[in-house]
């Protein structure tokens, strides 16, 4: 599952020049409408809303925005006719591609994914081409801030976590989606940081590429998360180290 790790990571180095914060308003404001929309509006209750105003709040969004786009949910407008579509695909050296997006026109969204696909060396599949390489789970990033990783993942395994990644001593925290909650207050408890904590879809095994695949996926990947619609993007590509650490000196 360290394909998972590695693609973070490389986001992780390059949003701080490649993401416009605008942007990423948008992509998170859909997704707290959406969220409000299909389990309620009380974040208390509703989990899954609570993860993504957690993750707007650390990108500094305002909390009257925040509300705005929960109050859409019941409003009506964008945030009835948002609509979920999971497009899946192929990258170059047949790399899987899973797209999440949150679209109020779903043929205006296939027609810029697919676009981005093409011109990137890859092409679009059908439903069910990829999506069974994929599993959802939840992942929480922690950050060690000294202590050793080996303690680090023991108290994570006492928490309840399924699987812990240890990756150039990040440290990321595998969990059953339903059990998500329970394992971060676990962790919280501990007195570990907890740098962010989401359900995502993520690789069930990841394959190899050699460098130039590497580099023209990651241009692929980071040209459909810069389309609007889309919420996050997945790949069973396991980059190496010199790729994250490539990736990093160009951020």
């Amino acid at each position: 599952m360290s394909g998972h790790s590695k693609w973070a990571q490389i986001k992780r180095q390059k949003a701080v020049t490649d993401v416009r914060k605008g942007q990423l308003f948008t992509k998170l404001g859909r997704e707290i409408t959406v969220a409000a929309r299909e389990g309620g509006a009380d974040a208390e209750a509703n989990y899954r809303l609570r993860l993504v105003i957690e993750r707007a709040r650390e990108h500094n969004m305002p909390m009257d925005t925040i509300e705005r786009a929960i109050k859409r949910a019941a409003g009506g407008g964008e945030g009835a006719a948002l609509e979920q579509v999971m497009y899946e695909g192929y990258g170059p050296g047949g790399a899987a591609v899973l797209v999440e997006i949150a679209t109020d026109n779903r043929n205006r969204t296939a027609a810029e994914v697919r676009n981005v696909f093409t011109r990137g060396g890859g092409n679009l599949g059908e439903v069910g081409s990829v999506s069974w390489l994929f599993e959802s789970r939840g992942v929480i990033a922690v950050e060690p801030r000294g202590r050793a990783s080996d303690d680090v993942v023991l108290l994570a395994i006492d928490a309840g976590a399924q699987d812990v990644q240890v990756t150039d001593g990040a440290v990321e925290v595998y969990t059953d989606p339903k059990e998500l909650a329970r394992v971060r207050r676990g962790l919280d408890e501990q007195g570990l940081a907890v740098a962010s904590a989401e359900i995502t879809m993520v690789a069930k095994s990841t394959i190899q590429l050699d460098d130039r695949q590497q580099e023209a996926l990651v241009r692929l990947l980071e040209r459909l998360e810069e389309l609007d619609d889309v919420q996050r993007v997945h790949t069973n590509v396991e980059f190496s180290a010199d790729m994250v650490a490539q990736m990093g000196a160009h951020s």
